[in-house]
């Protein structure tokens, strides 16, 4: 490679990290100065969707492909939302607009003359408008049921000219207005995966543990009185490992784990031969139900940092056993 080349290498690497730094620069002023009109906005949407409406998201220019995304996000989470033209509302589109909505606007200037033009149709609605601008003293802002200050004091765009910074900030923004609607609607990983049927995310997201796990003719069940070598061969023979401690009327007592074993011979070394599991499992272990999501139990062997859990039936007996391979085979780990 020649010196210019390298040279130039270097002057792109710098001129993308300073884009970087711009950019988290602005966030970060963003998140400092969330105030009380964040909670309006958040307050607003969720009064929309709990009385059957939802959220009409208008942009104009870049502020359009932000809105599009904002609405998606929304939709997706719970809170229905739609991306609608600002010109093309004027001529019919204004239908989809209902009594009891938010509108949220997208304005870097506040002064667009298609978002304008607008305000005066949307005000013959019994709306409420929601403004993410970069200024609280524009036009916009005015006719504004909720401001939320989304200014720059700096584009990533070194002539100043591309919208960089600021329309980061407003698509960060929507992301966190979501989010926060998404926590105080209550919203599960099931909801999630109802809205998400198709494709590999889809099949991901509703596969549930009893699609996955290891059925109970594939697991090692041994007693609390079975010696460690008896122990390592049931888990072998059954290629798992794990094995399941039951009672003798076949309640889950405990989970003997490859990790046990390796624990108890560096603290015993070879008598561990003459140890029963009684005093090696882990005696009432983190568990799940067959009806459980797939995420769910990842979210649960991430939490307690376990590769192995039992599966468990109404009636709190095992039926099942997954580790984390059954669930990279379904590409969520």
């Amino acid at each position: 490679m020649s010196q210019s080349a390298i040279d130039t290498e270097s002057s792109s690497l710098v001129r993308a990290r300073q884009v970087f730094d711009t950019e988290i620069f602005e966030l970060s002023r963003l998140r400092d100065r969330l105030d009380a009109a964040f909670e309006e906005a958040v307050d607003s949407v969720r009064h929309s969707v709990e009385a059957g409406g939802k959220v009409i998201v208008v942009g104009v220019g870049k502020c359009s492909h932000i809105g599009d995304k904002i609405a998606a996000t929304l939709t997706s989470t719970g809170s229905p939302a739609i991306a609608l033209n600002s010109l093309n509302a004027l001529h019919g589109d204004l239908g989809i607009v209902k009594d009891g909505d938010t509108v949220l606007c997208l304005s870097s200037s506040g002064e667009t003359v298609e978002m304008l033009n607008l305000l005066p149709a949307l005000r013959r609605f019994d709306i409420r408008i929601v403004s993410f601008t970069g200024n609280v003293r524009s036009s916009l802002a005015r006719h504004s049921d909720v401001v939320v200050d989304v200014s720059v004091e700096h584009e990533a765009c070194p002539l100043a000219l591309a919208p960089t910074s600021s329309t980061t900030a407003m698509l960060v923004l929507g992301d966190a207005l979501a989010m926060t609607l998404l926590e105080a609607s209550g919203f599960q990983p099931e909801d999630f995966a109802r809205f998400h049927p198709g494709g590999s995310l889809g099949r991901k997201l509703l596969t549930k543990a009893a699609d996955i796990m290891r059925p109970r003719d594939q697991m090692p069940f041994i007693a609390p009185s079975t010696t460690v070598p008896d122990a390592l061969d049931a888990m072998t023979r059954q290629r798992a490992g794990a094995a399941v401690v039951i009672d003798a009327e076949d309640h889950l007592a405990g989970i003997f784990t490859h990790g046990d074993f390796v624990r108890a011979f560096r603290a015993h070394g070879p008598e561990i031969s003459f140890l029963t599991v009684e005093s090696l499992m882990t005696p009432s272990p983190v568990c799940i139900e067959a009806g459980q999501l797939a995420v769910e139990v990842l979210a649960v062997l991430k939490k307690h940092r376990i590769d192995d859990i039992v599966v468990l039936d109404e009636e709190r007996k095992p039926v099942g056993l997954i580790d984390v391979q059954d669930l990279s085979r379904i590409g969520l780990f």
